[in-house]
């Protein structure tokens, strides 16, 4: 198999199918998904094959925790705006590159790497995505995507990821993207493994750069943290927040 239509148009009963979701998912069922294989890395380092099979061939190739997927994705975090398939994917809210959010969602899934030993690997284009956090966009997803033992492994990069994000900000540095939203974002996903860091870090985004957006998003911060922590950081948003973010914490904050 050598082009797009064998390899992900294609169902493992060789059914025509136009939802590659056919294809990525049901390798969880079969293991012959590992036929195809050699096919999607050669597409996917083809120059000559259209940039978003190239890409889909890479998210695939990810989702099914192989070698070759993680290492592309390293590479094209080492030097974004150069990656074969940069901008070829545009967010329709802010009109930027959403190739990386999606590599993220790919990187997420962690039961075939697994299965297939690549769990340390995955934890490192998981570590090289976390960095772009300052500069690339990554539709919200940054939040929600990873597991716990993956955000205790990346802690550092995310520290160090906002403190590069906030000094930006301080700086009065321009983005295309809502920035300070994605930091807080990233710092809501910490406080499953941290609550105290994460309002730390969700803070100090705050305090330099907030929205309405940025605050409603910090909400989720108090649902997932346990403690006082998760105490004082709602009384905090219900204070500099809107109706609309007061009621969400009174919600996050009320006995089940």
């Amino acid at each position: 198999m050598s082009g797009y239509r064998e390899l992900l148009g294609t169902d493992f009963d060789g059914r025509p199918t136009d939802d590659i979701d056919d294809v990525i998912y049901d390798a969880f069922e079969s293991p012959r998904h590992l036929a195809r294989v050699p096919g999607l890395v050669a597409l996917m380092n083809d120059p000559g094959a259209p940039e978003i099979d190239r890409f889909l061939a890479c998210v695939v190739l990810t989702t099914w925790g192989e070698v070759a997927g993680y290492e592309a994705v390293i590479r094209a975090a080492a030097d974004p705006k150069n990656s074969p398939w940069y901008d070829f994917s545009i967010d329709r809210k802010f009109s930027v590159d959403s190739t990386f959010a999606q590599l993220a969602h790919a990187v997420a899934e962690p039961d075939l790497a697994r299965e297939k030993g690549t769990g340390a690997l995955r934890v490192d284009a998981a570590r090289a995505l976390v960095r772009l956090a300052d500069s690339e966009y990554f539709e919200d997803r940054l939040g929600e995507l990873f597991d716990r033992a993956t955000l205790q492994a990346l802690r550092g990069d995310i520290e160090d990821v906002i403190a590069r994000g906030v000094r930006s900000l301080a700086a009065g540095d321009r983005y295309r993207f809502d920035l300070p939203t994605q930091l807080v974002d990233l710092a809501a996903g910490v406080s499953t493994v941290d609550g105290r860091l994460a309002v730390d870090l969700a803070m100090s985004v705050l305090n330099v750069s907030s929205s309405p957006r940025s605050l409603t998003h910090a909400v989720s911060i108090v649902y997932r943290a346990e403690g006082p922590e998760a105490v004082r950081f709602g009384e905090f948003l219900t204070t500099v927040g809107d109706e609309g973010v007061g009621r969400e914490v009174r919600e996050a904050l009320s006995p089940c």
